[in-house]
């Protein structure tokens, strides 16, 4: 009987521009987990193909493809006996919550991390990552595409708070 302790599933969450990437890259190096982004997934597959004007039903399709890749390749890492760092967007309450509810289905030990910083900070940090396109960079995120991630962004309430570690930064 094996009677070692699961590894932690890590699942990194917040606005655009907080430092997921950043993050979700050191977690992965302290812990000896294998950290899985969506945005490089996205980048590498689709951004060649990606239309000239967004369109919000195709990157949905396809964020929902990488997803199912990732979780099959995740699920399979943690069998292993790897940790996995999950940077997957999340920006929606529902998005975390079945997020939580497949990785306790699945009898997974989840450690929730949510990052944030001021707005304008954030801001900043978009519009410097466009430039120098250096570590962490994936995909240019246009102003546009950083306000509408804004209105669809829901922060979490204090239930969802509750057991998660809170990474603030300025």
């Amino acid at each position: 009987m094996n009677t070692a302790a699961a590894p932690t599933l890590h699942v990194i969450f917040g606005p655009s521009g907080a430092g997921k990437s950043t993050y979700g890259a050191d977690l992965a190096r302290r812990e000896r987990a294998v950290a899985f982004s969506i945005d490089d997934w996205m980048a590498r597959l689709f951004a060649q193909d990606m239309p000239q004007q967004p369109d919000f039903n195709w990157l949905m399709e396809r964020v929902e493809r990488c997803e199912a890749q990732i979780w099959s390749t995740a699920a399979a890492v943690m069998a292993s006996g790897t940790p996995v760092v999950l940077d997957l967007g999340l920006l929606r309450r529902a998005d975390r919550a079945r997020v939580a509810e497949i990785a306790h289905a699945c009898e997974l030990p989840a450690q929730f991390h949510y990052l944030t910083a001021p707005k304008e900070v954030r801001r900043g940090r978009v519009l410097s990552r466009n430039q120098v396109q250096g570590e962490g960079f994936s995909f240019v995120l246009t102003p546009e595409m950083f306000d509408f991630s804004e209105g669809v962004f829901e922060p979490p309430e204090a239930e969802e708070l509750a057991g998660c570690h809170q990474v603030e930064s300025a």
